[in-house]
């Protein structure tokens, strides 16, 4: 990453998320086929509901004929953690316009989202639409060739994990985390290693009580209030 916020730059820096789109979006497409969907739907959920997990759960709900108020309720549980993050982008779009902030926000994805954050130790704390847009609309182009192929091809690719697709988006995470801690220096590196290693000690005991979809929501804002609390200690 360097100091620039051209869609050329945003092009070049979103390539290495393209691998976990396309894993993810072409398990997401077998799984679609494998359930009975058609091709078309299956894009149509990718190009409409575009929440990646949340697809898994459209899918699995269709099937057993869930309410579409279930359905709508679900996705929205799973996704609330976009919630918290288009809160924190919002002070960086201040300047822009209403359409273009709703824009930002409808494409937002984890995967932008930690490009953002990581953008920000290069760029003296400044974003702005063009680059983040371009990041955005790379992501969701991705996704839906990486259903396309995922769905057309699903007879040739009946074991996604084998492939280890069921493991790109993570592989993927890891290496921004990595980024992330290198190339922040405003943060010490422990203060950065305590952080992570308390959201590792919460996700863990929250999948023993609560919902998935819960602990990452619940997660997030503890590791949130515990980050802030560690940093102001610690500088």
């Amino acid at each position: 990453m360097n100091n620039s916020l051209t869609p050329k730059a945003a092009l070049r820096e979103a390539l290495p998320t393209i691998f976990g789109y396309i894993g993810i979006g072409a398990a997401f497409g077998i799984i679609g086929q494998s359930s009975g969907l058609s091709v078309f739907i299956i894009l149509l959920i990718s190009i409409i509901v575009y929440a990646g997990a949340a697809q898994f759960v459209v899918v699995t709900m269709l099937l057993t004929h869930s309410p579409i108020l279930s359905i709508i309720l679900s996705v929205l549980l799973v996704n609330s953690r976009l919630i918290l993050m288009s809160a924190t982008l919002a002070p960086y779009f201040k300047k822009e316009s209403l359409i273009k902030n709703i824009l930002i926000g409808t494409f937002l994805t984890d995967e932008s989202f930690a490009l953002g954050m990581n953008k920000l130790n290069y760029t003296d704390s400044h974003l702005n639409f063009r680059w983040f847009h371009t990041v955005n609309i790379v992501a969701y182009v991705t996704w839906i060739i990486g259903t396309l192929l995922g769905a057309t091809l699903s007879n040739l690719i009946t074991n996604p994990e084998k492939l280890g697709f069921n493991f790109a988006i993570t592989a993927m995470f890891i290496g921004l985390l990595y980024l992330q801690i290198i190339s922040d220096r405003s943060i010490k590196i422990n203060v950065q290693l305590i952080v992570i290693l308390f959201t590792l000690v919460v996700v863990y005991l929250g999948l023993i009580f609560i919902p998935a979809n819960l602990v990452i929501l619940l997660s997030t804002i503890l590791a949130c209030y515990f980050g802030a609390v560690i940093k102001n200690a610690f500088n």
